[in-house]
């Protein structure tokens, strides 16, 4: 999926008011800071629906380009986002990958407001990793993940993102883009590397080949790993390098919103994911909202590239404080 290049904390401990929220899928066991006077302007996100969302892709199999479970599940996508009332664009192309394979990426693009100048970039990756290459036992290794989290999470949100939009239109333009092959990377268990940038494909395919010539938009948000308990979203490097100003704004509309034990101040490292390209072609300043964690080897939570990332892992309340927090990000830019 990505790669963790660094990963530094600094860790800041912040004292306020606090008390326990309730644990909608009985796992997690987050608090939430109280902030009186502020009055959220966007609609509510519906925690249930995204948690639907993602255990619709999860039921296909593992959406591994080339395979069926692939093709369906980009075909449910599509679906979803026409009757969410967005215009879809599907972006195709074929790619020689670091083993000479040829595959055919997909992106699907949900327009809304294509005529608005202003427009905010929302995206996540689709397909799911072929090989459980952090399993610790050899003859799973090669089994492909079933991406409940890494993958499925951030769509699954996003489609609520959708569906909120279309029951409370918005007056900018929005453009939500799920990329494809982002995680397809060599496993980590290759012995003979290939060089070049393997990993988030679509991505990269998308930042130098647009839907839209000369596409800008006036900010991105990537959502990648968002689904689990407990999760840490930490200020991740890239992001704090290219859009800072995002970073700040998205961090403390959700402590206003009473999220900040998820979305917390942390610096974490530098992920290589779909907002570097995203950044580095100029396409949107983009913030990377991912899940890192201090106490594992990876960096990322224990079942990352495991046969353990599945519906297990999934927790309605860190869906419901990313998505909430998305939709009051978005629903504060729009135009007077």
């Amino acid at each position: 999926m990505k790669k963790l290049r660094l990963l530094s904390l600094i860790v800041i401990i912040i004292t306020g008011i606090f008390f326990t929220m309730s644990c909608n899928s009985c796992q997690s066991k987050k608090e939430i800071v109280l902030t009186e006077s502020y009055v959220i302007k966007s609609p509510s996100f519906n925690a249930d629906s995204a948690y639907k969302f993602v255990e619709r892709q999860v039921e296909f199999g593992s959406r591994v380009p080339g395979t069926m479970a692939h093709k369906e599940c980009g075909d449910y996508l599509v679906s979803k986002l026409n009757e969410f009332g967005a215009s879809v664009i599907q972006q195709r192309a074929n790619i020689t990958h670091y083993d000479g394979q040829n595959i055919e990426i997909r992106n699907i693009i949900g327009i809304y407001n294509p005529d608005a100048h202003k427009r905010i970039l929302l995206f996540a990756h689709w397909d799911s990793r072929p090989f459980s290459d952090e399993e610790s036992d050899p003859a799973t290794r090669n089994l492909p993940v079933a991406g409940a989290d890494d993958g499925a999470s951030g769509v699954g949100t996003l489609l609520e993102v959708a569906r909120q939009i279309n029951l409370h239109p918005i007056d900018l333009g929005i453009d939500i883009i799920f990329f494809d092959l982002e995680d397809w990377g060599q496993p980590s268990y290759s012995t003979e590397w290939v060089q070049g940038n393997w990993w988030c494909v679509g991505s990269q395919y998308w930042s130098e080949h647009p839907h839209v010539e000369n596409y800008k938009a006036d900010f991105g948000i990537l959502l990648d790993m968002v689904g689990g308990a407990n999760a840490t979203f930490m200020k991740e490097g890239y992001s704090l390098q290219y859009a800072s100003n995002l970073v700040d704004k998205i961090w403390s509309t959700a402590l206003k919103m009473g999220y900040g034990n998820y979305f917390v101040p942390n610096r974490g490292g530098y992920i290589t994911d779909d907002h570097v390209q995203v950044n580095q072609n100029h396409r949107a300043p983009s913030a990377n909202i991912i899940n890192l964690k201090s106490d594992t080897s990876t960096g990322f939570a224990a079942y990352w590239h495991t046969q353990k990332d599945d519906m297990r892992n999934i927790d309605k309340n860190t869906l419901k404080a990313v998505g909430q927090t998305v939709l009051e990000v978005i629903y504060n830019e729009q135009v007077d």
